[in-house]
């Protein structure tokens, strides 16, 4: 098979963001758009020849091309063997478990993650390194530098190869396996967690719900919740990935998983729901009309991590996202464990638990994991509710009362305000910072500045410095707002507004965050000037 190498000229916007680089499809199926991000990869991590990569995606539109593709990139650039997913398939969390079951170099993840799919909709693509995890941004900035001075790539001529057929092919000299999508997740999910005890809960009586929103998790959750829990076909919706997500926006929120919501809202509402996003790293827990939030989430496995036989014998210490509320780390501080405060971005937990610092880490943006893989994992979550479900017995919503009984509850919500002029969106944060020196000491309502900052972070591991993080006014009483341009959109920019308050009293624990919230609200509109700014006055989703 000829090796061909194409004459190319570089694009200029192929900075990959917080996972990845995402654009529209529109964007990828541009002449050479693909391929030059590939051979930018496979410049940047200079693999050894013959070595093996895993490769697979979500399912989106333009998936099974880009595979093909990727495949005959691959083979002329010395790989010896590469993984892909049946149906050229692989959640994130699954293509994690296969890098370091394999010990492959790395892998490439398609997707978009909870962005829409479709001919019309997103598409994206990542280099996760051989610890399973996405690269740091020493990797994806020296990609982004070798975009930015590309002039060929190489590729094989050779036929596509069937990707729905389990075996080994040859391309080009390069082995091809097609692997069973979901096997050896399956495996790690069942040395991790109590099967026999969730296997009771679900047979007797216990009611559950789970919405995959035709994404990529339909067949795990099939061969996992199904096949080896024996919970009831009907516990499955939306399981049948589809290209375009079955035209629906795969964020597992409460605004985009509606139809789930109205069933756990609803009359003889079952006992447990969750669903989970377009790659399978999201997930969001909800029980008979209660909705935990992803920050509450985070602390309730930790605090009863010692029910999962993975986690029996102690976890080494937390993790979560800077805008993510301090619940988990009341819990660690009970446990006598560290608690670390990173930016956003799944990369910057891969370092403390390649180091042995932390077992669980989480964002509130739906994402939860541990050290089993090194990504965020729906699924494992989902199964983590229901291992601690099984052997407490009690509801969704009694478990998270009393464990605000114990700790306090950290009232929380996240405004986002999406599709926002780049230009406004930069304008408010650039006026935020303006405001820091005038604000400390200033009263608003109720509340009193004590100080506010851009945060930044230095890793304890390598002592790299990240800046520019999301600004965060900080009061005198503990609660706090922060503000943060997100990095997953590829449509103008989504601000996002996160809000907390720590409240110890029992008897406001039942108040609704977004009252309870209210006057917080206020203010942080009022600093933002976000209306006069943008003209928007409600946020696109709240959760």
């Amino acid at each position: 098979m000829t090796t061909h190498t194409i004459s190319t000229q570089p694009y200029s916007d192929q900075k990959p963001g917080t996972s990845g680089l995402r654009k529209r499809v529109s964007v990828f199926q541009q002449s050479h758009y693909l391929e030059n991000f590939v051979q930018s990869i496979f410049d940047t991590i200079a693999a050894p020849k013959g070595a093996t990569l895993a490769l697979g995606g979500d399912g989106r539109y333009y998936n099974r091309q880009a595979i093909q593709i990727i495949l005959k990139m691959a083979a002329a650039n010395g790989f010896g063997r590469v993984l892909v997913g049946q149906g050229g398939i692989l959640s994130t969390p699954a293509a994690s478990c296969v890098i370091r079951k394999y010990q492959t170099f790395g892998g490439i993840i398609l997707s978009a993650s909870h962005n829409p799919g479709g001919p019309d909709g997103d598409f994206g693509i990542k280099y996760n390194t051989g610890n399973g995890g996405p690269a740091p941004e020493k990797i994806t900035d020296a990609i982004f530098a070798n975009s930015k001075q590309i002039s060929s790539y190489k590729i094989k001529e050779a036929p596509d190869l069937p990707l729905d057929v389990l075996g080994t092919f040859e391309l080009g000299g390069m082995q091809v396996e097609v692997i069973d999508s979901v096997a050896d997740y399956a495996e790690l999910m069942a040395s991790i967690f109590d099967f026999p005890a969730i296997r009771l809960l679900l047979n007797s009586g216990f009611r559950m719900k789970f919405d995959a929103m035709h994404a990529v998790t339909g067949p795990y959750a099939r061969e996992i919740l199904v096949n080896r829990l024996n919970a009831p076909e009907d516990s499955l919706m939306n399981a049948v990935p589809l290209e375009d997500f079955g035209q629906g926006h795969p964020d597992p929120n409460l605004t985009y998983a509606h139809e789930l919501v109205e069933i756990l809202y609803g009359d003889n509402a079952p006992d447990f729901g969750a669903a989970s996003d377009g790659d399978g790293d999201r997930n969001m827990i909800l029980g008979e009309h209660f909705f935990v939030t992803p920050s509450d989430s985070l602390a309730i496995l930790a605090a009863n991590a010692s029910l999962v036989p993975g986690y029996a014998k102690g976890i080494a210490g937390i993790a979560r996202s800077m805008p993510t509320s301090a619940a988990a780390d009341r819990v660690a501080e009970e446990l006598g464990i560290p608690c670390y405060e990173t930016p956003t971005g799944w990369k910057f937990f891969g370092n403390l638990m390649d180091a042995g610092k932390v077992t669980l880490c989480g964002e509130e943006s739906f994402g939860t994991g541990s050290d089993h893989v090194r990504e965020k994992d729906g699924l494992w979550a989902v199964l983590f509710w229901l291992n601690i479900l099984a052997i407490k017995r009690q509801s969704v919503e009694t478990l998270l009362k009393r464990h605000w009984a114990r700790f306090g509850r950290n009232v929380y919500s996240r405004h986002d305000y999406e599709g926002l002029p780049t230009e406004a969106a930069n304008g408010i944060m650039q006026h935020l910072r303006a405001s820091f020196a005038n604000l400390p000491g200033k009263a608003f309502g109720s509340y009193t500045v004590k100080s506010c900052d851009d945060f930044s972070y230095t890793d304890p591991i390598d002592g790299s410095v990240s800046t520019a993080q999301g600004i965060r006014i900080l009061f005198a009483d503990g609660s706090r707002i922060v503000f943060r341009l997100s990095g997953t959109g590829t449509e103008g920019a989504t601000l996002r507004i996160y809000l907390e308050a720590f409240e110890p009293d029992i008897a406001k624990h039942d108040l609704d965050a977004q009252v309870a919230l209210a006057e917080m609200i206020r203010i942080a509109l009022q600093l933002s000037e976000l209306k006069e700014r943008t003209g928007r006055d409600q946020p696109t989703v709240i959760t």
